[in-house]
């Protein structure tokens, strides 16, 4: 009979397609020193248990407080992005938010920082977030002894933002390398954020739980009411007549009536 550590190294490196031994041998050593998020893993993209999301389509979202790496402006438009990402596949929208409950609240924090799931200070675990509900539920914590950047060396709010949001959307870790939701995440990663994009997994995870975004229904345009093909001349001594509009043009008076 195994006991439990073995367990979950066995289901650790059958997560990551690894040899399946029980045994932190110098591969699985590799993977468990990888930068990643602090929920468990599981298998291509899934749900938490019992499917939880949000009731609603329009969110708000809240930064609590932000971390002196990069500016504040830089963090806004980190998570600003990663959420129209989400929105772009889904019915959710998004509204941020600077004071009270919001239904995301996004927060800075190192090692306890209130929720019993203390960081481990740099790398190791980046952030982690909690599956949509009352309370802590859907909130994301980034852990403050990392060195976040938007670009350049260090680690990227872009990506951790648009993968923890993920969760608190209400998805869990994909096994496919190249989704978003997969755990890990190379240091220094650098990227283009205006044209990154969800993944196939990513978006098949999402829409799951969502579904599609309705496609925008035509609107007819209003037909411009019909000039009446031979207006009625108004009498000139008629003491009841008077006009719309009067101009100059080209040295004649002219004086418009109705249409």
């Amino acid at each position: 009979m195994l006991n439990p550590m073995e367990e979950k190294i066995r289901a650790m490196q059958s997560f990551f397609g690894l040899t399946v031994t029980g045994k932190i041998d110098k591969e699985t050593m590799e993977v468990m020193l990888k930068p990643r998020c602090g929920v468990p893993d599981v298998q291509r993209f899934s749900h938490f248990p019992g499917n939880p999301k949000w009731e609603k389509t329009l969110l708000t979202y809240r930064i609590v407080n932000y971390t002196p790496d990069i500016t504040k402006m830089e963090v806004d438009y980190a998570v600003a992005r990663a959420l129209r990402l989400w929105s772009e596949v889904t019915p959710l929208q998004f509204l941020q938010v600077y004071s009270g409950e919001a239904d995301i609240m996004i927060s800075f924090g190192s090692k306890s920082h209130g929720d019993f799931f203390p960081f481990d200070g740099p790398l190791g675990v980046l952030a982690h977030a909690f599956a949509p509900g009352e309370d802590i539920g859907g909130d994301a914590h980034f852990d403050e002894d990392e060195n976040w950047t938007l670009s350049g060396k260090g680690t990227n709010i872009f990506l951790v933002a648009l993968h923890e949001l993920g969760h608190a959307l209400g998805l869990e870790h994909s096994k496919d390398e190249r989704a978003i939701m997969y755990p890990t995440l190379l240091d220094n990663s650098v990227v283009d954020t205006s044209k990154f994009k969800l993944f196939s997994d990513d978006i098949a995870g999402i829409q799951a739980l969502y579904g599609m975004k309705p496609r925008p229904t035509a609107t007819k345009k209003p037909k411009p009411t019909d000039a009446p093909k031979n207006p009625a001349v108004p009498e000139r001594c008629n003491p009841s007549l008077g006009f719309d509009a009067v101009t100059r043009m080209r040295g004649d008076l002219l004086f418009f009536k109705d249409e």
